[in-house]
């Protein structure tokens, strides 16, 4: 047998490794949070042709966040996000286009807004890097999406964060939160739990919050990364007391 045919499997195996290599380098990651609090179905939802978050019910994220798994590959560059009722492909619920997604990338995406009001498909990019970590003190990280439909007209929520136990804040921690978006990461000095207050904004963390909850950090002290998403009550009636919480890194 000749060397060119001895060597041909073995550079065959390369360049097949090459174009997996390359397709895999062209996708993004994300995962998918059904927000919209007045449907009566769950939804199927595409990434331009392709099923990506089949039966999402509402107030759930797809990929469920206890599972290992919590990205979905899709192309990248600019998608379609097309919602329809579970189990069809006719009459979508809505559709928004130019959808951008860079490669290597991960992102959260938010499916908000009531039906009659023109919902759409919200995009966060999302960084999942440990945070940094000072001498002699570990950090974690919160961030907080506005997802609500509720959302005060005057002004958005103000979100404060502070250490469990200790005098509540007057100053927010985020302030001025609108439908669809997303705080900057917040890192605080680790401590075992931390409350989170939502209010209305400019009321310096006084009056009575939307929200008042307390997050353990279930890793200890090595960096752990949580994302709460304000939703609303089942049917829009009022913003839920519990958002959606996720923990990206732990």
């Amino acid at each position: 047998m000749s060397r060119l045919l001895k060597t041909l499997p073995f550079t065959l195996a390369i360049v097949a490794l090459s174009i997996i290599t390359a397709g895999c380098s062209n996708q993004a990651q994300i995962r998918v949070v059904n927000a919209i609090p007045d449907s009566s179905s769950a939804f199927d939802v595409y990434v331009n042709a392709s099923k990506t978050a089949p039966d999402l019910q509402f107030p759930d994220v797809y990929p469920t966040p206890t599972t290992p798994v919590k990205y979905l590959q899709v192309p990248s560059g600019s998608n379609t996000v097309t919602v329809y009722n579970y189990g069809t492909t006719t009459n979508p619920v809505f559709t928004t286009q130019g959808v951008k997604f860079s490669a290597s990338e991960e992102y959260t995406v938010v499916l908000a807004g009531f039906l009659n009001q023109s919902p759409q498909a919200y995009v966060t990019q999302d960084n999942n890097t440990a945070p940094n970590q000072n001498t002699g003190q570990n950090n974690v990280e919160f961030r907080v999406i506005d997802a609500s439909a509720n959302t005060p007209n005057s002004g958005g929520f103000d979100v404060c964060i502070y250490q469990t136990g200790l005098a509540q804040p007057t100053t927010p921690t985020i302030t001025g939160l609108q439908l669809g978006q997303s705080s900057s990461y917040v890192s605080l000095p680790y401590e075992s739990s931390y409350t989170v207050l939502v209010m209305q904004s400019g009321t310096n963390c006084g009056g009575n919050p939307y929200v008042n909850q307390s997050y353990g950090q279930t890793s200890g002290s090595n960096g752990q990364i949580t994302t709460l998403v304000i939703v609303d009550n089942p049917n829009g009636q009022g913003v839920s007391q519990t958002p959606i919480e996720t923990v990206d890194l732990d």
